[in-house]
């Protein structure tokens, strides 16, 4: 049988074991990326392009293209203006501690 990896083993190896600084700024960075796919999945499902969206919150196309490639950077005012104003859903912030 082969020797089958788990997702955790393989970023354990490659990327480091967690609370490594290496392994908090990858984790970080998909948390960032995974807000950026949250926001473009919503437009998608709403039947909305980059521009109307962007229409809606009052920022332009490119604003919009950037939250969604690369979601960080994004004070929470913001990222709440886009989700409820400019989706109409609810934005809900968990703190892991």
């Amino acid at each position: 049988m082969k020797n089958i990896k788990t997702l955790s083993e393989l970023e354990d190896k490659y990327i480091g074991k967690k609370g490594t600084p290496e392994r908090t700024a990858y984790e970080k960075e998909l948390a960032d990326l995974m807000i950026g796919y949250q926001v473009k999945n919503a437009r998608i499902k709403l039947d909305l392009t980059q521009e109307e969206l962007a229409e809606r919150i009052h920022k332009k196309r490119s604003f919009i293209s950037r939250v969604e490639n690369d979601g960080s950077n994004l004070t929470i005012k913001t990222l709440r203006e886009i989700v409820e104003k400019g989706l109409g859903g609810k934005l809900n912030i968990e703190l892991n501690i």
